[in-house]
């Protein structure tokens, strides 16, 4: 999709293609709880630690630096979990985001954008849980627990 924009400068009217916008989110467990941020800056509510893609930046990378700047955990590996791109995922505009998962011991301190963060147990998520985070989370869970029943077989 083509869109009309015009140079502050100059105003001359150029088209540019309107593309989704890159993110990248990490669920991390610490000790079999799942690390949730409260979110300073709208929308409000709980969200997996996570942030937009820079020009130049891997998703790899910027999920590394999203969770250090937002909950102060340096993680040395993720894996990279799946990709969420429905339109409206994202109120404030259409984003694609590649989800990543991790374990850690590290004890998470708010920064950033976060306003606090919290461990949670799988039955007791606080709410709300904003973006399509709910929906991540619970495919997330489905999965683990899809992955220790393979394991026992």
């Amino acid at each position: 999709m083509l869109e009309k924009i015009i140079c502050p400068i100059c105003g001359h009217i150029t088209e540019q293609y309107k593309n989704p916008k890159p993110t990248a989110d990490v669920i991390v467990e610490i000790n079999g709880k799942i690390l949730l941020i409260k979110r300073k800056n709208p929308p409000y509510g709980w969200a997996i630690p996570g942030g937009f893609i820079d020009y130049g930046e891997s998703a790899e990378d910027a999920a590394l630096l999203e969770i250090k700047e937002e909950t102060g955990i340096e993680l040395s590996r993720i894996t990279q979990f799946r990709c969420y791109s429905a339109p409206d995922r994202d109120p404030r505009s259409h984003t694609i985001t590649v989800v990543f998962i991790a374990q850690s011991q590290e004890q998470p301190i708010a920064g950033d954008d976060a306003l606090e963060t919290g461990l949670f147990e799988q039955d007791n998520l606080p709410s709300p849980i904003v973006f399509d985070h709910a929906e991540i989370l619970r495919d997330y869970l489905v999965s683990r627990t899809s992955k220790k029943a393979d394991i026992k077989l």
